[in-house]
């Protein structure tokens, strides 16, 4: 790891305890246990810093969520049970084990409606994954991959915050995630009679 990724993990963390006004440079270096102006030193201002830590949290997510080689080149054809595994299986580590990430991500989200760097940022490590799904969704079958790869991803970056921040209602189960997730992927894989 290096410095700088220890910079940005300590900045993901701090979002995730204390959200956009506990973030600063100077509770970053505390965070990260580094001394005082190590954070300007590699990010000299907030938007530097906010910057580098979505692309922090994008290579995390792509080594902890996205199998392997997927990323590179066109997406391998799965059978549409192989595309529900994968997206209930990012539900669940998202909203558990990657909790701390996916609250950094709803900050940064929030502060990217008035901002628009931020947002430009987010938006090019969002359509990464977006543009995943839709070559899944097309290889599996789908009529308009394009726009059911952005509807799938629109779906479970909901589910993943009905699972974190759900209103004080009873979440969802994995197994109540996972029949949702199939019906989606079933009626976006799905042709329409007669085509």
């Amino acid at each position: 790891m290096t410095r700088r990724d220890q910079v940005t993990d300590a900045a993901i963390a701090t979002l995730a305890a204390d959200g956009l006004r506990g973030l600063t440079h100077r509770a970053v270096d505390r965070a990260a246990g580094l001394p005082e102006g190590s954070c300007s030193y590699y990010f000299r201002t907030r938007q530097a810093l906010l910057e580098a830590t979505v692309t922090r949290l994008a290579a995390l997510d792509d080594v902890d969520l996205i199998p392997p080689g997927m990323l590179e080149g066109p997406p391998p054809a799965l059978p549409p049970e192989a595309i529900v595994d994968l997206v209930a299986a990012t539900v669940e580590r998202s909203a558990t084990e990657h909790r701390a990430r996916m609250l950094a991500r709803y900050e940064l989200s929030i502060e990217a409606t008035r901002r628009p760097e931020l947002r430009a940022a987010l938006a090019a490590v969002g359509e990464r994954y977006r543009l995943l799904a839709a070559g899944l969704l097309a290889a599996a079958g789908a009529a308009d991959p394009q726009r059911q790869g952005r509807a799938l991803v629109a779906f479970l970056d909901g589910l993943i915050y009905d699972r974190i921040a759900g209103a004080g209602r009873k979440p969802l189960t994995h197994e109540e995630i996972r029949a949702s997730v199939a019906e989606a992927v079933a009626a976006m894989t799905r042709h329409p009679s007669g085509s």
